[in-house]
């Protein structure tokens, strides 16, 4: 039996609430709780849009050219590739599909529901009518419901009326006042409802208002990438048309002209740029969650390996948030302690600080703090202080004011009322009148505690003759508040947060500590986690008096312990370091932490005891609230980061002997070398591993050891573009001077030495990935680094290249000759050398995209 008044009495039903097999009856009967249910594309929409890919439409061009030159085995190798390509095509969308319906899920707004009788946080999705919605501070409340309870209820309905005054809301109240409404915003005290309406039959589903997609502006990332995309495609075309005029004047083959033209156009379309865009951040936002970690925005992924300060919170995030009743401590002449290692039981003289504790704590408690009194309290309280008849008349929550929470009960017993209340030692002490040198006594007291790392606070009560309201504003209202002692909480650090610390100082990420704390408390937390503490820690009161430079100044020389901070002073500190020119990352959890968390470049919202205002202002969400989790989220975007440029500095390198090897012949007069349906044989190649292949690959070694990249600094770089183009270039240079170099010799056939060319060249473009692989040129990286992925589709690429040199039909469309054992030595061995020299450039130059 719990040591604090029941619920007010509702019928079974609604005490136990809906079980799970009958909710999971009513999900699939009434549908998701949801707006507007996702539009999922079929297999059709994504052939239409693949329909609309320049290169499909230049595939088919080839295709119709070759048919109307009668070569029907080239029209049908084409025809092959395109159907290849819609396939792998298809697949990746699903794939991609199936990763962000996954993640649809956990973005989804939560509800604390009670279903068989147990309190769970669910997706918002999954309410259905007849849940009972347990309402708190900072929830977003689900679905249309009607009030059973409500203790002080206020609910900002703007986004259904426009009007930003909160809206008092009282249980059994006629129309409106007795009822909640989906996407509403609990702003004060507490309820519990029972759903009425979910989704598109909710009040704001009939308005209808919210129901249109909120078109989302295009990362800096997507930006960049799409001029450079037109960039090349401009480029493309005009040379395209160069060759045409080229071809034709010179040669007089027109239709051959279009053909080489439309070649060129294929090797020098970057269409890969994009595709890798959209499998990269789908991908890794999918990576993130099976971290615990939730990406709620895109851009969050670009910019979390450019964090240089990472201001985290204490409690839950540095600490394991399983709070346990430490000490108790009442004041006087002759001071009465309890220590729960010692074993003992609670003293008749601390049971009344207990039971007021206890009496000032929630209900249903979901804080650590509170459900630690009430356990702790079912051990140590008799039955007759367990106060069966009374009943919780009016609250007062925190404010930044006054850091102490009071609830005021009637029942048996009390010939009025009785506050009880508890937080802050030092503000409860204050409240109470205490003496000069009592205050300094709690004072002293306070301090000897929070040096141990424990987390201290006040408790007080005061009885008074009020039958009911009007309630004093404030506990302060209350006359004759009586200080009782000290409650002194156990918190013990996470064990994984030192090493996490330690990786955050190797990166260059700076790591601050933010907490509501006595300043004791804080700096003995902060140093058993590895923070630099040789700073004294900034209170709250003394933030409040320093000019913005000053705390610039205290920032500068090393501060890193904040405490007694209120949730409105996290933004000033936020915008200091930003003005500082540092990349923030900040946690919350509270419905005032939202302006930090939207002013910082990554807001991190606690998903476990985080509010939905916290989540919704947020760009990461960390589903179990472990300090590590940040750490791992930032190894992770540096991971994703680098990849990301591997795989565009590969996109780049790529296209560049792709577009000579095209261009160079027709300069010459030389024999054609390639055409669209080489270059779709190199798209087969080039596309799975741009995509899947790289994003796939492990992270450097040195991705924890390495200073924050300038975020200013674009990915397509002009060191970036410059290297690529370099790579590109020395590959063409070997191909195409291997290719002149067999052409005069004379004894091989053309068929022959485009077969050895051809080979020649796939083979360095593998050895462009293997080299690509590394940024720092490490062989062992390059070569012996797991990816599964990787050596599937060179695996693949054998087996396709073994069927067109050995197949005959396959080597009439290719136009290629059987190589002898010579010329299959010289192609693979052009890509072995290449591999070597790359390298070699990457170590030697110190080069690296």
């Amino acid at each position: 039996m719990k040591p604090h008044p029941a619920p007010p009495a509702l019928d079974d039903d609604s005490q136990q609430g809906l079980s799970p097999a009958e909710a999971a009856r009513r999900l699939a009967q009434d549908g998701p709780n949801e707006l507007s249910p996702p539009q999922h594309r079929t297999v059709w929409h994504i052939l239409a849009e693949l329909i609309r890919e320049p290169m499909l439409q230049l595939l088919l061009a080839a295709g119709a050219i070759y048919l109307l030159l009668g070569n029907r085995g080239e029209a049908l190798m084409l025809l092959a590739f395109v159907l290849l390509t819609v396939v792998i095509s298809v697949s990746q969308e699903q794939r991609t599909a199936q990763v962000l319906e996954a993640l649809r899920d956990l973005t989804s707004p939560r509800a604390l529901v009670r279903r068989g009788g147990q309190a769970q946080r669910i997706a918002g999705r999954e309410v259905v009518c007849g849940d009972l919605l347990l309402l708190e501070e900072g929830d977003r409340v689900a679905a249309d419901a009607l009030l059973l309870s409500s203790h002080d209820l206020q609910t900002d309905e703007s986004l259904l009326s426009g009007e930003s005054l909160a809206v008092d809301k009282r249980a059994g109240a006629e129309q409106e006042a007795g009822r909640v409404f989906a996407g509403s915003l609990v702003v004060g005290g507490q309820g519990l409802a029972r759903v009425t309406a979910t989704g598109v039959r909710s009040e704001i589903g009939r308005i209808g208002s919210s129901l249109a997609e909120i078109e989302i502006p295009p990362t800096p990332l997507h930006q960049q990438t799409r001029r450079l995309v037109r960039l090349f495609s401009i480029l493309g075309l005009a040379l395209s048309v160069l060759v045409l005029l080229l071809f034709g004047l010179l040669r007089g083959d027109w239709l051959g002209g279009v053909l080489a033209g439309i070649t060129l156009a294929m090797s020098m379309l970057p269409q890969e740029f994009l595709l890798i865009l959209t499998v990269f951040m789908a991908m890794g936002a999918w990576r993130l969650s099976q971290q615990r970690v939730l990406a709620r925005r895109a851009a969050t992924i670009e910019t979390l390996g450019a964090a240089t300060v990472l201001c985290s919170d204490k409690t839950g995030t540095l600490t394991v948030n399983d709070m346990a009743v430490a000490e108790l401590a009442a004041l006087g002449e002759t001071p009465v302690r309890w220590v729960a290692a010692a074993g003992q039981a609670l003293p008749e003289a601390l049971m009344d600080m207990l039971d007021v504790a206890v009496l000032a704590s929630e209900i249903a408690p979901i804080d650590a703090m509170e459900r630690a009194l009430h356990s702790l309290a079912e051990t140590q309280l008799p039955p007759e202080r367990r106060h069966a008849g009374w009943r919780l008349v009016h609250e007062y929550g925190l404010s930044p004011e006054l850091p102490a929470m009071g609830h005021v009960w009637q029942g048996e017993g009390l010939a009025g009322s009785r506050l009880a209340l508890k937080g802050a030692a030092e503000a409860v002490a204050a409240l109470c009148g205490l003496s000069e040198a009592q205050r300094a006594q709690v004072a002293a007291e306070t301090q000897a505690m929070a040096e141990r790392g424990l987390r201290v606070l006040g408790v007080a009560c005061a009885d008074a003759a009020l039958p009911g309201p009007p309630w004093p504003a404030g506990p302060q209202g209350f006359a004759g508040l009586r200080f009782l002692g000290l409650l002194a909480f156990a918190d013990p650090l996470r064990p994984e947060v030192p090493e996490a610390i330690a990786q955050c100082r190797a990166a260059g990420l700076r790591v601050l500590m933010i907490t509501g704390d006595h300043p004791a408390t804080a700096r003995a937390i902060a140093g058993q986690a590895g923070l630099d503490v040789a700073q004294p820690a900034i209170t709250g009161p003394e933030l409040a008096q320093l000019s913005d430079e000053a705390l610039r100044q205290r920032l500068a020389a090393g501060a890193s312990v904040f405490a007694r901070i209120k949730p409105q002073q996290k933004l000033r500190i936020v915008e200091a370091l930003k003005a500082q020119g540092e990349v923030v990352a900040m946690t919350g959890d509270g419905v005032n932490d939202a302006p930090s968390l939207k002013a910082a470049h990554i807001g991190i919202a606690m998903g476990g005891r985080g509010t939905d205002v916290a989540r919704e202002a947020s760009s990461l969400v960390l589903l179990d609230d472990r300090f590590s989790a940040i750490v791992g989220a930032v190894r992770l975007g540096r991971r994703i980061y680098d990849n990301l440029h591997k795989a565009m500095a590969f996109v780049l390198a790529v296209h560049v002997p792709i577009a000579g090897l095209s261009l160079l012949p027709l300069l010459f007069g030389w024999p054609l070398l390639l055409s669209p349906v080489h270059i779709a044989f190199l798209e087969l190649l080039i596309d799975p591993v741009c995509s899947i292949v790289f994003e796939a690959e492990e992270e450097e070694a040195d991705v924890m050891s390495r200073p924050p990249r300038d975020p200013a600094a674009p990915l397509f770089s002009g060191r970036l573009i410059a290297w690529s183009v370099a790579q590109g270039a020395l590959i063409l240079a070997v191909v195409g001077g291997l290719y002149a170099v067999l052409l005069s010799r004379g004894p091989m056939s053309q068929e022959a030495v485009r077969g050895t060319a051809f080979l020649a060249l796939v083979s360095c473009n593998i050895a462009l990935i293997l080299a690509s692989r590394s940024l720092s040129g490490r062989w062992r990286e390059a070569l012996l680094r797991p990816n599964r992925v990787l050596w599937q589709v060179l695996a693949a690429t054998a087996v396709l290249l073994a069927a067109v040199f050995w197949l005959a039909p396959l080597r009439e469309v290719f136009r290629f000759a059987a190589l002898s054992p010579a010329s299959l030595g010289l192609g693979l061995a052009t890509g072995g050398l290449m591999l070597v020299v790359l390298l070699l450039l990457r170590r030697w130059s110190g080069v690296h995209p």
